[in-house]
């Protein structure tokens, strides 16, 4: 049991569980200090606002895909952002520049295209390249970016002879829920590509994917294997996990509206939507667990559990209750604080989930509900 007072949540409702992620940061922190090195929250994974003054007890800054995950670094976190972005747009290139620390191209043209507009800025910012080893572990090739012709980072043929002179430092991810093994291997394919550039380098961050929260991670190799890397080339290292962070720290609640059974298959319809408000679990496709149910099997009570969009497949295939399922019971979607909220669309105009906390002294704080006008405002 998680000791969540579910009930307590309007439905459907995210909840973070302030002591679940607290664990987890405390875990990060300690390989950040043991390793000496760097570990900063990735927006792309977790920009829950509200609890980034958990977070900044933690962790000391963050990373931005974009002008407003780097505005939102600058004005809820409370430090500038490492930035790196696919390719910049140009009219919102200076206002990045403000909200930036550290600000990363993904090519060599983008680099040439707005250096003079960085140097020109009045606080120093430090500039790096995203660079591509050519090697992961990840085997979907949607969350794959180190192929060959990715359109993700410089490969190594493009400096064969060296460095600009104001890169200051190189940035790869190749890792999605990846291990420290995983890591080891990119490491190696990283220094034989690059390795001829790293004495020139002040940084080098090695992305996300270190999914070092995940039970059975060896954090103790991970944290050898940073600070041998951090020692042998004499860098500031740098980390940037997406799930780590909020990894198993909060349940998506639902309530059931209908049980629709077609030819013996059983349908429980629910009042939030998985195109919509989980997306993953239809795109990797990643099955969450459901708090209190398991795999269907004889003499269990099995239901597929459906969405409320009219996308033929917003469904999950079925799951085992030990009871049956009726309209208002509640059904709890784990594992859905990272990678949910960010992704969020609100197609056929379906209610987006309210977003709460339940805090260290077993409270209940709802930050947001959304209406009719949080969907309007987002047409024209």
């Amino acid at each position: 049991m998680t000791g969540v007072d579910y009930g307590r949540f309007p439905s459907p409702c995210y909840i973070l569980d302030e002591k679940r992620l607290r664990a987890n940061l405390a875990l990060i922190d300690r390989v950040q200090k043991e390793a000496g090195v760097e570990i900063i929250l990735a927006f792309k994974g977790f920009a829950m606002w509200k609890a980034f003054p958990i977070v900044r007890e933690y962790l000391p800054g963050a990373t931005a895909s974009s002008l407003h995950e780097a505005r939102l670094c600058f004005e809820e976190m409370g430090v500038p952002a490492h930035t790196y972005s696919v390719a910049y747009i140009p009219e919102e290139f200076e206002e990045i520049l403000g909200y930036s620390s550290h600000l990363t191209f993904n090519s060599l043209s983008q680099y040439r295209r707005y250096r003079d507009q960085v140097l020109a800025h009045g606080r120093k910012i430090s500039m790096g390249l995203r660079v591509n080893p050519e090697y992961s572990d990840v085997t979907t090739d949607l969350y794959n970016p180190a192929s060959p012709h990715s359109r993700l980072g410089v490969t190594a043929e493009h400096l064969a002879d060296g460095l600009p002179e104001d890169i200051e430092g190189l940035h790869f991810h190749t890792l999605c829920e990846s291990t420290s093994f995983a890591l080891e291997k990119v490491l190696e394919q990283f220094e034989a590509r690059f390795g001829h550039l790293l004495p020139q380098l002040k940084w080098v961050n090695m992305g996300g994917g270190h999914l070092m929260t995940r039970q059975g991670y060896d954090v103790d190799h991970l944290i050898g294997l940073l600070k041998d890397f951090r020692e042998k080339h004499e860098v500031h290292v740098i980390l940037e996990p997406g799930s780590a962070i909020a990894w198993t720290t909060g349940e998506l609640k639902s309530t059931v509206l209908d049980i629709v059974d077609n030819n013996g298959v059983k349908t429980a319809l629910l009042d939030v939507s998985f195109t919509a408000h989980m997306p993953d679990t239809l795109e990797m496709p990643y099955r969450p667990r459901v708090l209190g149910a398991g795999e269907p099997g004889t003499g269990l009570h099995n239901y597929r559990l459906g969405g409320t969009t009219c996308l033929a497949g917003d469904f999950l295939s079925e799951y085992g209750f030990a009871e049956p399922l009726e309209v208002g019971d509640s059904v709890l979607l784990s594992d859905m604080i990272h990678y949910t909220m960010v992704k969020t669309t609100t197609f056929n105009g379906v209610r987006h989930p309210a977003i709460g906390l339940w805090t260290a002294h077993g409270e209940a704080v709802v930050f947001r509900e959304f209406d009719y006008l949080d969907f309007k405002n987002r047409l024209s």
